[in-house]
């Protein structure tokens, strides 16, 4: 179908002219009179509209002129041979969604190819891909996204967030955004409620070359032959670029060929990624907690209820810091509606169940014998290893679910159980001072360190031009060298402080234990389309 509007066109390099002739027009002088003769797709509706207001309710160049049928959905496509990168899709986004200052749900970036003396490079522009199996609705612990079965459209229902941002961690294209004025994540909805009444989003209608239309594209398979290939097929590929496997997004680019080996422009730039410093101390104080509350209902028994009071109140300062990463905090009871496909939600329920015994087991060593006491007592006892080892099972699985390569299970589970067992063992050192339970921790201490030391010392060496855990080690050595030396020393200090007092010992390892936990976060490499050079906007 043509469409009743037609893009103007410029004249051509071969016709400028470059101040040799009588009229000494320069090439520069072409190029703005051409750049004035562009419009924008709502600035042209607008010239039709005046001319004559029947013939611009056929204007539908940009839209699909019918709705989807069974079977399809809605999706951007992107012309490459027309982004010019001039960011005029982000205003409008921007005005239109009345998003804050620094919240952007449409990002501009760059590919290029990494050849050397090739001049090959092109400009992106992304909102959200609305995929088949969105990871942000999956991973939503509230239910607050919802695929339109008629539209395919992803949609954030801003009043169920709880604002976890867990669905930013899930995306790999960095699409969410967290408003702090909100306390909530918001994204791009494709601007549904135009759509609905046959208007394009206002990204469409202000790209001045017309780069970005909706189309309609099959749900069961968004990746169509005819789609070029921009999302890589391997997390380990030079581009960086993120792996279209694991949410099947459904945005099209189309237009012009690309090379075999391309990236993104801020690919090398070492900036570490935000710190969620609420999770950071809630993951290690519920996992020191229960190496605690392990060591003294298993080793200890009746001769230490400090240790198990001490354990107690450490869990519990972790579960009540998880309590301030939440934006919207007071609807979090509604955790169970994302049960069947969030792990967070699991985490939650997990660590619910698990919250009650240290308060019953630390209790029992203040009341007076009663019948069943000592039963009550063994039971709750032989509870608190194996419910607290699946509690911290749902918080490894919370990060593996990310895909994202630097946490993958191997590394995250000797992390997160490691930092168990090394307050497990701390917590034989506060009962039983002696020699062998300072070699022991030193041993268990040891052993946490070495997958982390690895990653440094086999990615330096590495023959690989790029990959994820190289990028993470370089974060680690550059930006964030202090906190990884003082990371590596803490710990044999904290086992020479044995001397000194066990106690100490404990705390200094708590300190050593919240920096890795750090460089768990900050060194991560965090997949996303080519955008901002920056960390992914979470609180």
């Amino acid at each position: 179908m043509k469409t009743i509007l037609e893009r103007p066109t410029g004249p051509s390099l071969e016709s400028l002219e470059f101040g040799t002739n009588s009229g000494s027009r320069t090439l520069i002088d072409s190029l703005l009179a051409e750049q004035k003769r562009l419009q924008t797709p709502i600035a042209k509706y607008a010239e039709v509209y005046e001319s004559d207001p029947d013939q611009a309710e056929q204007y539908r160049s940009l839209i699909p002129l019918s709705k989807p049928q069974l079977g399809e959905q809605y999706a951007f496509e992107v012309s490459l041979d027309r982004c010019t990168g001039c960011k005029s899709c982000v205003s409008a986004c921007h005005s239109l969604n009345g998003l804050d200052d620094d919240e952007s749900w449409r990002d501009v970036g760059t590919i290029f190819e990494p050849e050397e003396h090739s001049g090959w490079q092109q400009t992106i522009t992304t909102a959200c891909h609305h995929c088949a199996d969105p990871g942000c609705l999956n991973g939503c612990p509230v239910g607050a996204y919802e695929k339109n079965p008629d539209t395919g459209i992803v949609r954030h229902l801003d009043d169920q967030c709880i604002g976890c941002s867990y669905c930013i961690l899930k995306c790999p294209y960095d699409v969410p955004k967290f408003s702090k004025k909100r306390g909530i994540v918001r994204k791009c909805d494709m601007c549904h409620q135009r759509l609905a009444v046959g208007e394009a989003p206002a990204c469409v209608q202000a790209c001045p070359t017309e780069a970005i239309r909706i189309v309609k594209v099959p749900t069961k398979s968004p990746l169509a032959p005819d789609r070029i290939s921009l999302f890589s097929k391997n997390y380990k590929l030079p581009s960086g670029i993120p792996n279209s496997c694991v949410t099947r997004p459904a945005t099209r680019y189309v237009g012009r060929n690309l090379p075999d080996r391309i990236k993104a422009a801020d690919l090398s730039a070492l900036t570490p990624q935000h710190a969620h410093w609420p999770l950071i101390f809630m993951l290690t104080l519920t996992q020191a907690g229960i190496g605690l509350l392990s060591t003294s209902a298993l080793v200890g028994k009746n001769h230490s209820p400090i240790l198990a009071w001490a354990g107690t109140a450490i869990f519990m300062a972790g579960m009540a810091a998880s309590l301030f990463h939440l934006g919207q905090p007071l609807k979090a009871w509604r955790f169970f509606l994302g049960l069947r496909t969030s792990w967070l939600s699991r985490e939650i329920l997990a660590f619910s169940m698990f919250a009650p015994i240290p308060v019953i087991y630390s209790a029992l060593f203040l009341t007076p014998d009663f019948p069943f006491k000592d039963l009550i007592n063994l039971a709750v006892s032989y509870s608190v290893l194996p419910v607290g080892l699946l509690a911290i099972f749902t918080s490894v699985m919370i990060y593996v679910d990310t895909h994202r390569i630097s946490w993958r299970i191997q590394l995250t589970a000797a992390r997160f159980y490691g930092t168990l067992f090394t307050f497990a063992a701390a917590g034989i050192l506060i009962i039983t001072p002696s020699a062998l339970s300072a070699l022991l921790l030193t041993g268990i201490v040891s052993m946490k360190l070495i997958p982390e030391l690895l990653i440094i010392r086999n990615t330096w060496n590495s023959h690989d031009s790029w990959s994820p855990d190289l990028h993470s080690a370089k974060v680690q050595c550059g930006p964030l060298r202090k906190i990884l030396a003082a990371r590596i020393i803490l710990p044999f200090v904290a086992i020479a402080l044995a001397i000194i007092s066990p106690w100490l010992t404990a705390l200094v390892l708590c300190i050593s234990e919240i920096l890795e936990r750090q460089l768990f976060f900050q060194a991560v490499y965090a997949p996303k389309m080519p955008g901002n050079f920056g960390p992914s906007k979470s609180h």
